[in-house]
Parts: C-alpha cells; structure tokens; sequence
C-alpha cells in the first residue's frame, strides 16, 4: 500500500495529481437513473463511458483504469440501494482508488448523506475527484467548500424536478387524464377511453359480488358462496407479454374488498386514495411504502375526483371511503 504524503495548501497548487495516485486505480463511475434513460439517452451513457480517455491524458495507464457501471438504470436519490456505489465506496476505504471521475456530481449521489460520506472517505484515502470542469481535492478547503456546494446543487436539482413532476401528476389527476390501474371488470382503450371488459362472464361475476354484497353485508360471505360455487374472476394481465390478456383466478379476501371500496364502479374517477410513508419503503421496492389511509375524513384529504369518468357498474357515495358496511368481515355482535 502506497504511503499517503500529506502536503501543505500552498504545495498543493503546482499540481493535485502525484505520483502515488497514478499508482493506483482511476475509476470511472457510469449511471443513470432509470432503464429507459438507458434506452433513451444514449449520448449521455456514451459521454461517461468517454471519460476512460480523460483518466488516460491525466496520466493513467488504460490498465489502472476501471469502470464501474453496476447503477445503469438506478436512482441516486439514496433511497435505492445502489451496488456500483457501493462497490466505489468500499475501493475508495480500500486506499485502491486515486481518482474518481463523473461526468458531473449528480452522476455520482444526489443525497447529501451518501454524497458526504463519498467525499470524507476521499478526503481520508487521499483520493481526487474530477469531471469535466476539473480535478478536485476533497481533502483541500477550497475544493471541499466547491465540492460540497455540487453536492447541495445536485440534491436541490432533484427535489425541484420531483416538484414539477409531482404538479404534473397532480394536474392530469385533476381532470381525470392521469392513467391509474383499473379494478376488475373494466379497460382502457388505446385512446385512454376506460369502458366496461367486453367479456360478458366477466361483468356477470362483477355484478354477482356486488350483488351478493347487498344481500349478505359481509365480505366472508361473498367470498364463501363464490368458492363454493366455483366461481372465478376473470382479470386482465397489467403488464408483460401478455399484457391485456385475459386469465381466471381464484377469487381472494383482498380482491373483493378492494372491488367494494372502489369509486370506479360509480363511475367515479379519484386519485390521492393511498398515502406513502417512507419509514415503511423496502429498498428496491416503492410499493411497499403505501402506508394506511386511516379513517374515512382523513382518508378524503387530498383526493382529486372526477365524476363520470367511466361506465358505473353499481352505486358508490363518494362522500364515504368505504362502502357502508365493507369493513365487516363477519358476523356482527
């Protein structure tokens, strides 16, 4: 292991790149944020990948060059694991990195914590960082101070592109053109028209679970009278190959109080029915943030509805979370 020379500020400005860094591994960090800016942005990947011959005219050897590109189609916002940072930051402990390049910091974390800790472990290792603009000491003040501020820069950027997509979102949610999943019984044309499924088996089950609903009042009990009966539910595959295709399930709990709590039966388009929580995220999966949307009023907060957004298939009250009644699930005492 190459001995790490501490230098004075002033000795520092004839030149950041010594010797002892060449002798280690410049490392190429390759990423970006999703799989179909990987498709789409072909440019930007073909930039990064170009930085292999800066890390060349800076003095490294092609062979002490190493690219790390494991983060292609995953999001720096930290709330991913991501293992190319990983890999990055345990080469960098290592003392094997002398130089760490980026086509800008953004590509490297845009999380102030991961970006921090990047930079104090450089910073310890001895270990530059650089872009197109530069090369960048982090164990300097001035290059710390320039760094950091990237890092604020970068973290900033994302929260103001998360802030004009979210009102985006919200404002196709509001005239009802934002494209949600639809419950059983119902498609969405190629023109984003939603209509009733054309499979008449399947509007007769959809119609028998409503029906059964109002004459039982219990959940379990639908669910029992269709087991019984050998009755299935006929649901089209949402994404795949066989997207659009229509397969016969076996009817569950879940599936039914779903079916008897949704708007869209009436009708009604609404969007804002679930809340996230990000205590509650699993890395590597969004959905699992979904956290309870609580009793009916709170629940309502935040709701953007859309009447006559579909053909109704039952009655609904939309001033209600729930169907009177839906949450029984057996008999009452």
């Amino acid at each position: 292991m190459s001995p790490v020379v501490v230098r004075a500020p002033w000795e520092r400005l004839e030149g950041k790149i010594q010797p002892w860094h060449l002798d280690r591994l410049a490392v190429v960090y390759v990423r970006q944020s999703t799989p179909q800016q990987v498709l789409d942005h072909a440019e930007s990947t073909r930039l990064q990948y170009g930085l292999t011959q800066r890390a060349v005219d800076l003095g490294w050897a092609l062979s002490r060059v190493l690219v790390i590109d494991e983060d292609l189609g995953h999001s720096a916002s930290g709330l991913v694991d991501r293992p190319g940072f990983q890999r990055l930051v345990s080469e960098v402990g290592l003392d094997h990195v002398g130089l760490v390049l980026g086509v800008e910091m953004s590509r490297l974390a845009r999380s102030g914590r991961e970006w921090h800790q990047l930079l104090e472990l450089c910073a310890l290792a001895g270990a530059l960082l650089a872009d197109p603009d530069g090369v960048y000491d982090p164990a300097g003040h001035n290059d710390r101070l320039l760094l950091g501020l990237k890092g604020t820069i970068s973290e900033a950027e994302l929260h103001l592109i998360k802030q004009r997509m979210w009102n985006g979102r919200i404002g196709k949610a509001r005239r009802g053109e934002l494209a949600v999943p639809l419950p059983v019984g119902y498609l969405r044309l190629a023109d984003g028209q939603v209509v009733k499924d054309p499979d008449e088996q399947v509007q007769t089950v959809v119609r028998l679970v409503f029906d059964l609903f109002d004459e039982l009042g219990l959940i379990n009990g639908v669910l029992r009278f269709l087991v019984d009966h050998g009755i299935q539910m006929g649901i089209r595959t949402r994404e795949g190959p066989e997207k659009g295709l229509l397969v016969w399930r076996r009817p569950s709990r879940i599936v039914i109080r779903n079916m008897l709590r949704h708007p869209a039966y009436a009708g009604v388009y609404v969007y804002g029915r679930s809340r996230t929580d990000p205590r509650r995220r699993v890395p590597g999966r969004p959905s699992t943030a979904r956290a309870p949307a609580g009793s009916a009023s709170r629940a309502r907060t935040g709701w953007c509805t859309c009447p006559q957004f579909c053909p109704p298939i039952s009655a609904w009250n939309s001033m209600n979370a729930t169907w009177p009644g839906s949450r029984r699930t057996g008999p009452a005492h």
